[in-house]
């Protein structure tokens, strides 16, 4: 039997890879019943479009329950910083990239990509606490 991580960052890891079978699993399912023309309609077809979405959600509260969670407050302010800059960051993108769609100078992007500048803003968060307090604090 497995014990319980005893580390805030052992219990994010064990709630992060839990949500991204979840995600990979229900995408698999998406894509195999939604790709297909009228195999699936009606309340399950949206049920089924909007299911990859709940984990990812769920990452979003695995990231907050981590900062909850950790007792040094040092490691916490860096862990929030990081945060702050990566919804900055991908907030500040999703708007500029809306007005040039707006304005017929980009495609169009799906919103659930935002996300992935969100994690992806992660990592420049990590840089930006690199520069600017000498310390990553190590990318989540």
């Amino acid at each position: 039997m497995l014990s319980k991580p005893k580390t805030a960052h052992g219990r994010y890891l064990v709630r992060l890879f839990g949500l991204m079978s979840l995600y990979l699993s229900l995408l698999f399912i998406a894509v195999r019943f939604l790709e297909r023309p009228n195999a699936v309609t009606g309340p399950l077809a949206y049920i089924l479009a909007f299911g990859p979405a709940v984990p990812v959600i769920g990452i979003f509260w695995a990231v907050a329950r981590l900062i909850i969670e950790m007792k040094d407050e040092y490691q916490r302010l860096l862990l929030v910083r990081q945060t702050l800059v990566a919804t900055g960051f991908a907030l500040s993108l999703a708007t500029g990239w809306g007005f040039l769609e707006q304005f017929s100078l980009a495609p169009h992007i799906p919103a659930y990509y935002w996300a992935v500048v969100w994690f992806a803003g992660l990592g420049v968060g990590a840089a930006f606490n690199r520069f600017t307090m000498g310390d990553s604090g190590g990318c989540i």
